[in-house]
């Protein structure tokens, strides 16, 4: 598979980290200018979420995969996240939405790989590098390879790239996520002395654990916009190989002195600082509905449902709650936009209330997670502006079924999306 095609699907983990639907992944990308890391993560947030979207992430981080020779074990080896918009890592994207950003290619991948072999040279294990690009390549420079340390053969990769340090996405790339969604075992951030942020995360190559690959990851953000994310996993491969040991062979001291190297630094003065992230629009201080974020129109909206929210977040025009009414766990997600295609309007599905609002109803088995179902109401106004809100049986949509059916009704969610809030002008 070419390069350029495995850096497409790598815009997906904080991912499967934390995942939300394709209408809310195109218009946080939209609002946001977009973004990041790897875009897809993690990733969920993936994050982490980062979305990831962040953001997550949640967040979201996420991996891909970088064609290289295979090896003795003749796999594929998993490639570092890069900064993506959905808050996670994954894409090449240096999250200002203006195009390609690369560096001169001073520092090589050959050069890469010799580097990944020498930030771990003092490890009990070798590595093994087995693909790499250089700073010519656009999406910053990345490195990945297998770590033997006698234990089982673990995939490990590491990708630099820049960010704006005082933006949106080096917050969500350095933020835990919400562990209801994303379902790690641990999480954390440390501020070093530099300034720089660091972010130490134990988690899961999947949600749901089909797999039982642990995706463990580093994620370092310095004060001059230097990005270095490093990932590795209890398999010789991200995916589609055998578990060979318990956990990945690298603890937090080691991925922290991992990510912290010196041996990054030409590589990162190489590539070109990131533009500022966009001012993010919505504030909470209007009045209207479509005046705040969708994480704090979607909490006051779901007042009258009654049901207790376990947790909350999101960022600009995506909102997510997930409730617990004592029977399971319930991810509700909100998502606002305008200017969008009415194409999806049409049909004997499609209902108009008395002020011209188009309504559509969907309910249906989620694309992802074990018997997971989803319920969408989706409008559209007169004056463009869509609300989108879906209900699922779960705390993740990545993750298993928790309860039978979601715990808001068909009803209660269309009653969210028709309120008379959204329709109100801007003060």
């Amino acid at each position: 598979m070419p390069f350029e095609d495995d850096l497409g699907t790598a815009l997906r983990r904080t991912g499967e980290d934390f995942t939300i639907d394709r209408h809310a992944l195109v218009d946080a990308g939209e609002e946001r200018g977009r973004r990041l890391v790897a875009r897809r993560r993690a990733a969920v947030v993936g994050g982490s979420v980062l979305a990831l979207a962040l953001i997550a992430t949640a967040g979201a981080y996420t991996g891909g995969l970088l064609d290289g020779p295979g090896g003795a074990d003749g796999v594929q080896v998993a490639a570092p996240p890069t900064p993506n918009a959905t808050g996670g890592s994954g894409g090449p994207d240096s999250g200002t939405g203006k195009g390609p950003r690369t560096g001169s290619g001073a520092v090589s991948a050959e050069r890469m790989m010799a580097n990944l072999q020498k930030a771990l040279a003092g490890e009990s294990g070798k590595v093994e590098a087995r693909a790499a690009r250089g700073t010519e390549s656009e999406g910053g420079a990345a490195v990945s390879g297998v770590y033997d340390d006698g234990k089982g053969k673990a995939a490990v990769s590491v990708s630099l790239s820049r960010v704006d340090p005082l933006g949106s996405q080096a917050a969500q790339l350095t933020q835990c996520g919400d562990k209801i969604l994303q379902g790690y075992d641990d999480c954390r951030t440390e501020q070093l002395p530099d300034g720089s942020k660091l972010l130490l995360f134990k988690g899961y190559e999947y949600p749901d654990r089909r797999v039982d690959i642990k995706c463990w990851r580093a994620v370092l953000v310095t004060p001059a916009g230097f990005l270095v994310e490093a990932s590795e996993w209890n398999a010789p491969a991200e995916k589609d190989a055998p578990v060979t040991r318990p956990d990945p062979p690298l603890g937090s001291a080691q991925l922290k002195t991992l990510v912290t190297s010196q041996v990054w630094r030409p590589a990162l003065n190489d590539l070109p600082p990131a533009e500022p992230d966009p001012v993010q629009p919505g504030g909470g201080s209007g009045t209207a509905l479509k005046d705040r974020s969708a994480a704090d129109a979607l909490e006051s909206l779901l007042v009258p449902v009654g049901i207790p929210i376990e947790s909350r977040g999101g960022e600009g025009s995506y909102g997510y709650a997930v409730l617990d009414d004592g029977k399971g766990y319930s991810l509700v997600q909100l998502n606002v936009s305008k200017g969008e295609s009415t194409s999806g309007f049409a049909g004997a599905d499609v209902t108009t209330e008395a002020d011209g609002t188009k309504v559509k109803i969907t309910q249906g088995s989620a694309e992802k997670g074990r018997g997971v179902v989803q319920w969408t109401v989706d409008t559209l106004r007169k004056d463009g502006l869509r609300v989108t809100v879906s209900a699922f049986n779960a705390a993740n949509q990545s993750g298993a079924a928790t309860r039978p059916k979601p715990a808001p009704t068909l009803e209660q969610l269309k009653e969210i999306v028709l309120a008379p809030g959204w329709n109100r002008d801007r003060n």
